[in-house]
């Protein structure tokens, strides 16, 4: 006799089944637990910002593409056109699409593989740092979709900032022209320190974020997002340390497109 529920399509587990347990603060323990207001951040100084790995022309299929890891912030992105826009009507200039999407893997609680207003919020905020670098005169009446996937996710401000890296990472390594690369920062106040480049833990435990993208070879801001409660002092505080950071990120991403371009 058959058993009730049981799918000969599908590879059955068993009836019973146990979480596993982790021993270590990386697997689901926050080193932040036990922590008060004035203590030092745990594993980094308040200015340093996790390592970047930057992997140019990731998807061969794609025109451009770029993969970004933080620790635990791991996106992708890829990059088609310019191709010519459906729309009847005709445009001086080009339109640039941005689409995220969350793996459903990517949160500590698994999300449904549909769009949903995070999403959204995440792919605006992108699509205006974006725009200010791509010189969409050039191409009248095309348009250039840029799809990020987030794969693993530490928090929406370095969603926010890793998207933005890599989407213009991958634009430039499609040969799009652009005015210059965008890069981002995010930064956090907690206590009356300044934390560059917050985890999710540790924006929790924040009075305020604040994420910064801006083109540090033309010195030009492209978008700005806070979040919380900051005081207009400590407001130029992050702004500024930011921007410092910001020119370090740089360097890094245009080496890597660097280094990119000689292999191929």
């Amino acid at each position: 006799m058959a058993q009730a529920g049981f799918d000969r399509r599908r590879i059955n587990g068993p009836e019973e089944s146990h979480p596993p347990v982790f021993d270590g603060t990386d697997h689901g323990i926050s080193p932040y637990a036990s922590w008060e207001v004035g203590q030092p951040r745990q594993g980094r100084l308040p200015a340093d910002v996790r390592p970047i790995f930057l992997k140019p022309g990731l998807i061969s299929q794609a025109n451009g593409s770029a993969y970004v890891e933080t620790s635990r912030t791991k996106v992708v992105c890829a990059v088609y056109g310019p191709r010519q826009s459906k729309s009847s009507s005709y445009s001086e200039k080009g339109r640039l699409n941005v689409e995220v999407k969350f793996a459903p893997f990517s949160c500590t609680r698994r999300r449904a593989p549909l769009r949903d207003a995070e999403d959204r919020s995440v792919a605006v905020l992108i699509h205006q740092s974006l725009i200010p670098s791509v010189r969409l005169e050039l191409i009248p009446k095309s348009t250039i979709d840029v799809f990020i996937t987030i794969l693993e996710n530490d928090g929406l401000e370095g969603c926010v900032a890793s998207g933005a890296l890599a989407a213009s990472a991958a634009l430039a390594d499609s040969g799009i022209e652009l005015f210059g690369l965008v890069v981002s920062c995010s930064s956090s106040l907690v206590g009356q320190d300044i934390w560059l480049d917050p985890t999710e833990e540790e924006a929790k435990i924040a009075e305020g974020t604040l994420v910064l993208v801006c083109m540090p070879a033309l010195g030009t801001i492209t978008n700005i997002w806070q979040a919380g409660q900051l005081d207009p002092q400590k407001t130029i505080e992050c702004l500024e340390a930011c921007q410092e950071r910001c020119n370090d990120i740089h360097a890094v991403v245009a080496q890597a497109l660097l280094e990119h371009t000689q292999k191929s």
